[in-house]
């Protein structure tokens, strides 16, 4: 009788596998309109904190893509706050103590960092660490902190007690407690690094998905502009609001839907103000900058986002080559001047003024 059941049911699964390979292969063929040569190769993984994919649509080799996983993961080595050996755990670990010596990139992206601290007036503030490490949002640890608590690490925060000497590539936090924290910086500078890294080897198209921040490297294969959705921030991840059409861009969006934390009916999203201690409050739910370089695109979506609707666009329209987009909580929908024709609102929920 046992046997008899493995007979019936192993040809069951291996048809059941079948109707899934064809499955997939129907929906990529279907998705880029049957022509083999549109359809990508990929390679997915999980890396500071976030879901990556990276889609290659030149004919290319599964080295490219193990090298730029091998990218990903050197960086996030040196500068999550997650890995006690990391180069910025060192930093912290040494807080008050003695100057550390990193790796060119780790300094690179420390030194971005401050000059975003500088420009947003420390509304986006890399030394925010002591903040992030006690609500924990988007941790297996997340808590809504005490008053006490809250004003305990405030007093912490303060890029300009961050110390770079620029010859030695040291790094130096002048008060005990601080801590450098690049999560709003750091996966914008992996997606210019694996853009530069595909383009060395002659990649000419690709999509880098850093966990929302997109990098489209060229054009599609057929030489149009990429369509990319502008996330619904009232929603979870996969709804729209509207199409962007961009080549050669990063695109970055922060907003309240990311990662959050609910307790006694209230939501609290991770954007923290180093002035309050709390989520940012300023009725904005998301903003969405478009830019060449994605370590400027990452660093500005929270600056912006943290500035508010009036003073985030001003900062925005002042700068060359960056463009943004602002959903606040009446749905209005905002844009910078040079995404007139380039962006279309499609969900009619959503009202666009210029």
């Amino acid at each position: 009788m046992k046997l008899k059941k493995k007979r019936i049911i192993l040809p069951l699964v291996i048809l059941f596998i079948a109707f899934l390979f064809i499955s997939y292969r129907f929906s990529i063929f279907n998705f880029h309109k049957g022509t083999k040569a549109n359809i990508p190769k990929d390679k997915s993984g999980f890396f500071l904190g976030t879901y990556v994919n990276i889609k290659i649509y030149n004919n290319t080799s599964d080295k490219i893509f193990d090298n730029v996983f091998n990218i990903l993961k050197d960086i996030e080595n040196k500068m999550s706050i997650n890995i006690n050996t990391s180069e910025v755990s060192k930093i912290n670990q040494n807080a008050g103590k003695e100057s550390v010596t990193v790796s060119p990139e780790t300094f690179a992206v420390i030194k971005k960092g401050q000059y975003y601290s500088n420009l947003s007036k420390g509304h986006f503030d890399i030394s925010i660490g002591p903040l992030v490490k006690l609500w924990g949002i988007g941790s297996d640890h997340a808590k809504v902190p005490t008053p006490a608590e809250i004003n305990q690490n405030k007093v912490k925060i303060n890029y300009k007690n961050i110390v770079i000497d620029d010859k030695s590539k040291s790094v130096k936090l002048s008060n005990n407690g601080m801590m450098i924290d690049l999560g709003g910086i750091a996966k914008g500078y992996v997606a210019d690094q694996i853009a530069q890294y595909l383009k060395s080897q002659d990649v000419k198209k690709a999509i880098i998905n850093l966990g929302g921040n997109i990098f489209t490297l060229g054009s599609k294969p057929n030489g149009d502009s990429w369509n990319i959705g502008v996330q619904n921030p009232f929603k979870s991840r996969g709804e729209y609001i509207g199409i962007l059409h961009v080549k050669d861009k990063s695109i970055v969006t922060s907003g309240v839907y990311e990662r959050f934390l609910e307790k006694d009916g209230k939501r609290y999203h991770h954007i923290l103000s180093p002035f309050t201690g709390y989520p940012v409050n300023n009725s904005l739910m998301s903003t969405t900058i478009i830019s060449n370089k994605s370590i400027d695109g990452d660093a500005l979506s929270t600056t912006a986002f943290s500035l508010g609707l009036a003073d985030g666009m001003k900062l925005i329209e002042s700068l060359d080559g960056i463009e943004a987009i602002f959903v606040n909580e009446k749905k209005e929908v905002y844009i910078t001047s040079g995404l007139k024709n380039k962006f279309n609102l499609t969900n009619e929920n959503f009202k666009l003024i210029y």
